[in-house]
């Protein structure tokens, strides 16, 4: 098997210890055009990377490997680096990029799955291999890319708007069974064709990615296909003042605190759960998130009542120390909240239940409703227009409508009704000089 002498900083526990933790991974080369690359961003363990560069075209393809043994306390399964690089070189044997004549969908597939690991967010990443394994690999993943049809894609989509609804957790295994729900009434419909777009969405990248590294001749099967229009709900859920009032009291202490410092900031719950002492200002009543969706900092100014709170939570505190923590110290994880605020939902008679991405919604909705403008809503959430808020939260703001329409008065004299009916107006004078 090929090696290389060292893998330069990527060959040691030690050295990758010291790498800074980035989306792009760190590469060392095994073979021409063939390398293996270690990857960590903040707060997450490494994982293993192959990349392949076909010498034809300069086309890459990438390949998930597994986690790292970054943590001399790992469980079992993860990879130091000789046994990394030797996964590298069967990936590179069982595949043969340079060799693939007859390039199928799962081929396809495989090389976007590896692509979203190496590049977007775990979290994105789970996702996509999850969809695309439940829903596009059944259907069509045995299939050349050159009996692709415009018809059988189409089908494909329609189906999946009328496949019931999974409900409940997604189980380990993907085989396993798993409650689904009738789809039944105008929103389920609406629900279902937006998760069928969503797959299609994932589906389509992995062609046009296919179609670019010169994968197939014709891109036309696939670019004919139109997701379903007036998919997306236009209006989201949020709760009303007594509904918040209902949840907070149904909810754990610490439950209780991360609720109100979402309520209070819009924040996304990965944003709220990683805020740190040392990212509110009390001098200037402003929250820092450094770490955000659009990899953007984002600086949200508190109201009284949120300058209260988060002095409250930060005072006498260690400022490198999270703001929310758990009952037991920890920090909250990635699912953490999902179950506690589900059965808050259930003992305060929420219904429809809320899930914690509603909160965010509630913010944005009450802001608005007590007269914010869209653009300072639009700020606080981190969008960097108003067409997001406006199409979710634009029918709470009468006020603001209106404020708007009177500021821009047209004055053209048309609410003057000081002309009585039998007095000649200016239209039948000119009538009079034409006759």
């Amino acid at each position: 098997m090929a090696r290389i002498s060292t893998g330069g900083s990527i060959g040691s526990r030690s050295s990758r210890t010291k790498l800074a933790p980035r989306r792009e991974p760190y590469w060392a080369q095994i073979l021409p055009g063939r390398h293996l690359g270690y990857r960590r961003r903040q707060g997450e363990v490494g994982t293993w990377i192959a990349r392949h560069r076909d010498a034809a075209t300069g086309e890459r393809s990438y390949h998930a490997l597994g986690s790292a043994d970054d943590d001399p306390n790992a469980l079992a399964g993860t990879l130091d680096f000789a046994a990394a690089q030797a996964a590298a070189v069967a990936w590179f044997t069982r595949s043969k990029p340079d060799q693939k004549k007859n390039f199928t969908v799962n081929d396809a597939l495989d090389d976007y799955v590896a692509f979203i690991s190496a590049h977007k967010k775990p979290k994105t990443a789970r996702d996509t291999r999850y969809r695309v394994d439940a829903h596009v690999r059944p259907a069509l993943g045995d299939l050349a890319l050159t009996d692709l049809t415009t018809a059988r894609l189409k089908s494909f989509l329609e189906a999946l708007a009328v496949k019931p609804a999974t409900v409940g957790r997604v189980p380990l295994a993907l085989d396993a069974p798993r409650k689904t729900r009738a789809v039944e009434g105008v929103d389920a419909r609406r629900g279902r064709r937006a998760s069928a777009n969503r797959v299609w969405t994932i589906l389509r990248a992995a062609l046009v990615r296919a179609y670019d590294a010169g994968r197939v001749a014709s891109d036309d099967a696939w670019r004919r296909v139109k997701p379903f229009r007036n998919a997306e709900a236009a209006r989201v859920r949020w709760l009303t003042k007594v509904e918040i009032t209902r949840l907070l009291g149904a909810a754990s202490p610490d439950m209780q605190q991360l609720i109100r410092g979402a309520l209070l900031t819009g924040a996304r719950y990965g944003e709220i759960t990683r805020l740190k002492v040392e990212d509110f200002d009390p001098h200037n009543s402003v929250i820092c998130f450094l770490e955000t969706k659009s990899h953007r900092p984002r600086f949200v100014p508190l109201d009284d009542e949120g300058a209260t709170f988060f002095s409250r939570m930060t005072s006498g505190r260690d400022r490198s120390a999270h703001i929310f923590l758990k009952q037991d110290g920890r920090a909250w994880g990635a699912s953490d909240a999902q179950r506690p605020i589900a059965s808050a939902c259930i003992r305060g008679d929420i219904e429809p239940p809320a899930t914690f991405h509603t909160l965010r919604h509630t913010y944005a909705s009450l802001r608005i409703m007590a007269g914010a403008p869209l653009s300072v809503v639009a700020t606080a959430l981190g969008h960097t227009d108003t067409r997001m808020v406006s199409k979710h939260y634009g029918h709470l703001a009468p006020s603001y409508v209106r404020d708007v329409i009177r500021a821009t008065a047209l004055g053209i004299g048309a609410g003057d009704l000081s002309a009585s009916p039998d007095q000649p107006t200016n239209l039948d004078l000119e009538q009079q000089d034409a006759d």
